[in-house]
């Protein structure tokens, strides 16, 4: 099995396409026709963690943030990021970052948070949108089947929890086929008519390319009339953050104590108490002052992340509880999600866990 062959992998569980347009994720190091020896999965892939990776004769080190974040103007080690780098390309070691690509999705990082937190009736907090397409396309009636189910097996047609979703309707299509064509029905340079179905399908936008080859390949036209809309709709099974509810409310004291004990933060800052008891959480790991506005739209009590800022909370406005537990704690579970992902579909070597602690913040 390749580098390639992993990055497959993950970008069926992960869609790179899913991935926030100023993250850097994929392949960062690396040449992807290697072999893989063993993998290690990391939160981070800094220099103690590559060399980690040298000990434990591992190739390749899937991480969840990317190393290489900005663009690089030289390569000579002078600070950690470039230290890390040239460690990785000297021992032939290759990087893969995950990052927002497992941010956006519902079995990600959000996920791994609600799931500690044993929230129930859980949902995405704010789906995103722009990440469907829609196919509309024109095939006589007797292909019209067949060309359905090879566009559902190239992905199209999943709406949320059902698939094979589609729309049909009859009508009558009209061409001439000229000079140098081999039309498949009717004759060069005369109009010809044929009864068509017209097929609509959505699909998620990283799924385009199987798509449309799909189509091509499978439509019996030389040409291939076909109309691709990105739509406005909110994706509610791809997006930041998940809001759900505790089992039993709790008062705010136990509510701090329970994420300080469960994301094993070394403190606990929060927005005034408001002498309520908590039942309906947000959560979004990692820097998730932007989605404060959404978590109190969606009327929560609590609202888990890391990174706010001071003004960030006045935004409580009486409404919720803000809790920041810190952003490698509210990540903190994230690489056991995918090193899980990868142990299930890979036996042929080892995936191990990174046994390095790289939260650059401590506590006094």
């Amino acid at each position: 099995m390749t580098i390639a062959d992993v990055g497959n992998l993950l970008d069926q569980w992960a869609p790179l396409a899913q991935a926030e347009d100023f993250d850097n994720v994929g392949l960062l190091v690396g040449d992807k026709k290697n072999t893989i020896t063993n993998i290690l999965v990391a939160h981070d892939a800094l220099e103690n963690v590559v060399q980690e990776a040298i000990l434990k004769n591992c190739n390749l080190i899937v991480c969840f943030h990317p190393i290489l974040f900005s663009g690089l103007k030289r390569l000579n080690g002078s600070n950690y990021v470039e230290k890390a780098i040239l460690t990785a390309i000297k021992n032939d070691i290759a990087i893969y970052a995950i990052h927002t690509a497992l941010d956006n999705m519902a079995h990600g990082v959000n996920y791994g948070m609600a799931q500690a937190l044993q929230l129930e009736d859980c949902k995405i907090l704010l789906p995103k949108r722009e990440s469907l397409y829609k196919l509309t396309t024109y095939v006589p009636h007797a292909f019209a089947k067949a060309l359905k189910e090879s566009l559902f097996q190239a992905g199209a047609g999943h709406i949320g929890k059902y698939d094979q979703c589609s729309f049909s309707t009859e009508g009558e299509g009209t061409f001439r086929a000229g000079e140098n064509t081999n039309p498949f029905v009717g004759k060069k340079h005369k109009q010809h008519q044929e009864g068509e179905t017209q097929l609509h399908i959505t699909f998620h936008k990283h799924l385009k390319k199987n798509v449309v080859q799909a189509l091509i390949e499978n439509h019996p036209y030389e040409e291939v009339a076909y109309e691709l809309v990105s739509l406005e709709n909110e994706n509610k099974n791809v997006g930041m953050g998940m809001i759900g509810t505790l089992k039993n409310p709790i008062l705010e004291n136990d509510f701090l104590s329970l994420i300080k004990t469960t994301f094993k933060s070394g403190g606990v800052r929060h927005s005034q108490l408001l002498g309520k008891k908590i039942k309906k959480v947000a959560v979004l790991g990692g820097s998730g002052a932007f989605a404060i506005a959404a978590a109190k739209a969606h009327k929560a009590d609590a609202y888990v992340t890391a990174d706010l800022k001071y003004h960030d909370y006045y935004k409580a406005e009486g409404q919720l509880l803000l809790a920041d537990v810190g952003h490698y704690e509210s990540e903190r579970f994230t690489k056991n999600l995918i090193a899980d992902y990868l142990t299930e579909k890979i036996r042929s070597f080892a995936v191990l866990l990174s046994e390095e602690n790289t939260n650059p913040i401590n506590y006094f």
